[in-house]
């Protein structure tokens, strides 16, 4: 037998060796992975014990509605190009739009508007309208946890450029929303330097709180005062009757002003478009100022040339002893009073479109506060109607509270 022969005999059994393990290895394989389905209680071993870290809990937020920044004397209004009525309605759109881009983080609990900042929650938002003319938006943002300590103290301005409004993706879009998205984003950043046992802290202290506005003496003992911080020092028992009775008030408390948030969704939808159109056409007032070549103001100063020739003509016929002259110069008049008259009118139509947007954006900014309807509340057996604008009813709101707080100390007590 040929030496080549030999190789070939010797090599195939070791071949077929390797092949019958492959197959067998394929088998178990095949095997294994056919077993579906629920193993029996025996087979499984006892868990590892696994270490759970518990996800801090998020801060609750209020957002009080802007301070609108209207000067103190109302003869500055028109030297800093302010409109009031639309000011006072900006205030309230601008609260709500922060509260949509803040709720967009998912790094918050609740986040509710409020009237003012007498309401309770773990971290407040107060802001100032800087500016606002359709072109530039300023506002200054100054973030204040339930401890009084400040977090972040900024202003934040955006400008819209005329592209924006050309661009047809942009129809039925704020074209401030990027600023409080920026705003929003740095909020959110603020939590970084907060560790969660901090975090926790402040949502204890906020039921304290909310507490020492029914009874200081019960609930102030946990709290150390200096100035405008209030710093937790120590913990009633999580038992303890009275602080289980006002987490049972807030809750109510929360679910009202949940309520609220319904009334300035409201708002904020009633003047979209009138507010849009308003931004729009405040922009390219503001640009054609700026090149000079404002289309209104064109087409009145060349309908007032029209007219101006019309009538030197007229006067040029009437000095002229030619019949054609004068017939020439009539019709010049009638010409140019026709067409000036025409281009007048081409020149303020957009300003007559507008009309009925700027009345209904007086309208909605005629009070500071929400206006909102009467409406019948049930808490404990117990009815109050609620009457006038936001803040007068949630004033009305928060001393009913008092009262049911008293009575549920006082039974005996009729109020």
């Amino acid at each position: 037998m040929s030496s080549k022969k030999i190789a070939i005999s010797f090599i195939m059994p070791i071949c077929f060796l390797h092949a019958f393990l492959l197959s067998g290895c394929a088998n178990n394989n095949l095997r294994s992975s056919a077993a579906v389905g629920p193993s029996l209680s025996s087979s499984y071993s006892k868990p590892e014990k696994i270490d759970s870290v518990e996800a801090p809990s998020k801060l609750d937020v209020i957002i009080p509605v802007f301070d609108p920044g209207l000067p103190k004397d109302q003869e500055d209004y028109e030297d800093e190009n302010i409109w009031p009525e639309l000011r006072r309605a900006e205030a309230n759109r601008f609260a709500y739009k922060l509260k949509e881009k803040l709720e967009a983080t998912g790094r918050f609990g609740s986040i509710r508007v409020t009237p003012d900042k007498t309401a309770t929650g773990d971290l407040y938002i107060l802001c100032r309208i800087e500016e606002s003319n359709g072109e530039e938006v300023e506002i200054t943002v100054k973030v204040i946890d339930i401890s009084g300590q400040e977090w972040l103290d900024k202003s934040f301005e955006h400008e819209v450029s005329d592209a924006f409004h050309k661009n047809h993706r942009n129809k039925d879009k704020d074209p401030y929303d990027s600023l409080f998205e920026k705003a929003a984003t740095e909020i959110a950043e603020a939590l970084n330097d907060h560790d969660p046992k901090r975090l926790e802290d402040l949502r204890y202290l906020s039921d304290l709180r909310f507490g020492a506005g029914f009874s200081d003496s019960a609930f102030m003992r946990y709290i150390e005062v200096d100035g405008d911080r209030f710093n937790l020092v120590s913990k009633p028992s999580d038992h303890d009757p009275m602080l289980q009775r006002v987490k049972a008030i807030r809750v109510r408390d929360q679910l009202f002003i949940d309520d609220l948030q319904n009334n300035y969704a409201a708002f904020s939808a009633e003047m979209n478009d009138s507010y849009l159109m308003w931004q729009k056409q405040s922009l390219l007032e503001i640009k054609a100022k700026r090149t000079a070549d404002r289309k209104a103001i064109a087409q009145a100063v060349g309908g007032a040339a029209l007219i101006g020739l019309g009538v030197l003509a007229a006067v040029a016929g009437a000095s002229s002893n030619s019949n054609a002259a004068q017939t020439a110069g009539t019709l010049g008049l009638l010409a140019g009073g026709i067409g000036g008259a025409v281009l007048i009118s081409q020149g303020f139509r957009t300003s007559e479109e507008a009309k009925v947007h700027r009345d209904s954006l007086n309208e909605l900014g005629q009070s500071v506060d929400l206006e909102l309807a009467p409406r019948v509340i049930d808490f404990n057996k117990k009815n109050i109607e609620l009457t006038g604008n936001a803040k007068e009813q949630f004033m009305q709101w928060r001393t009913f509270l008092q009262k049911i707080y008293s009575e549920e100390e006082t039974p005996n007590v009729q109020f």
